[in-house]
């Protein structure tokens, strides 16, 4: 059996590893798409990007095991992976921590105006009377999540531990989970977020979640409300976010995840003061990484094994 680790982000140590716990496979490396293309074509797992050329090649491929959750990437450039049987696995849950706690690292920085406080101490400005009546306090406000998934129960995990009232909505209505008031459907997102202080998008890419924020969803929120996006952009239509912001529509927006990355240097953006803008590196800890080395091993011993892998994706709705 021939594996093929195509990414660089793991580190030698970890490839070592990984060959003296499964000394009967035949471990490569790939971390350019000429090694992959060179060889991927007689290879059985693939952990790691891969490009379409090297999909086409792929002739024995039988498991992909992405490095990453949301892989609408890969599906849009790759759409042959859909109807293909090649079995894709996730990495599901070693992002939630991390970016659940950046979630309410944005909320507590709008509530508290740190943006602000931090401008203040870069000039040496010492200005009481501006912040009087201006801090929020989180208890008893009402954050609504846009996808009750992994993430999104980390966020409302989180946000119970303020004392804050949670709804959801999410493609699939359920039960709401431990301290969440109510899971709704999309038919009522409207309804989520006309009473939300604080809305955040961990929703997943998928033709259904595209564009679900616009200028009617704008018209319904709260003008004090902020929007705090940290799965993917695309769910927000930018331009309806910009004319929410300029119109005082929204209080503020803080975006780990926009419609193109990077986001482009011409873009308003950038130049709101009640904008926070992160480079989608709001997973990016080392805890993270160490999570998703767990994972393949583990799917790499089942697989040997002809167990059952964890995390396999539905490719056809997405996620």
């Amino acid at each position: 059996m021939k594996v093929v680790i195509a990414s660089g982000l793991l580190g030698e140590d970890f490839v070592a590893e990984v060959r003296a716990s499964f000394p009967d496979v035949d471990i490569v490396t790939a971390y350019t798409e000429e090694d992959k293309l060179r060889e991927i074509g007689d290879a059985e797992v693939l952990f790691g990007g891969i490009t379409r050329e090297a999909f086409l090649d792929a002739r024995n491929l039988k498991w992909f095991q992405f490095e990453g959750i949301g892989f609408d990437g890969i599906v849009n450039s790759i759409p042959e992976i859909v109807e293909s049987s090649v079995t894709m696995t996730l990495m599901r849950e070693t992002h939630v921590p991390a970016i659940s706690d950046h979630a309410m690292a944005m909320i507590l920085a709008f509530a508290h105006r740190i943006p602000d406080l931090l401008e203040d101490q870069r000039v040496h400005r010492w200005d009481t009377e501006s912040y009087r009546y201006k801090i929020k306090e989180l208890t008893g406000t009402t954050v609504g999540i846009l996808a009750m998934g992994d993430l999104g129960r980390g966020v409302a995990q989180r946000a119970r531990a303020f004392d804050m009232k949670i709804y959801g909505v999410d493609l699939e209505p359920t039960d709401p989970p431990e301290g969440v008031e109510a899971v709704w459907g999309l038919d009522r997102l409207d309804e989520m977020l006309a009473i939300s202080d604080w809305v955040v998008v961990t929703a997943p890419r998928t033709p259904a979640s595209r564009g679900l924020i616009g200028t009617a969803q704008f018209e319904r929120m709260k003008s004090t409300a902020h929007l705090v996006v940290v799965s993917r952009g695309s769910i927000v239509d930018e331009s309806a976010l910009i004319r929410a912001l300029r119109a005082g529509g929204i209080a503020g927006a803080a975006l780990d995840a926009t419609d193109v990355e990077p986001l482009s240097s011409e873009s308003p953006l950038w130049d709101f003061p009640n904008v926070i803008i992160s480079p989608h590196v709001s997973g990016e800890t080392t805890e993270l990484w160490e999570r998703r080395k767990e994972i393949f091993k583990e799917n790499l011993r089942r697989y040997v094994a002809g167990e059952e892998l964890m995390f396999v994706a539905d490719k056809a709705r997405g996620y």
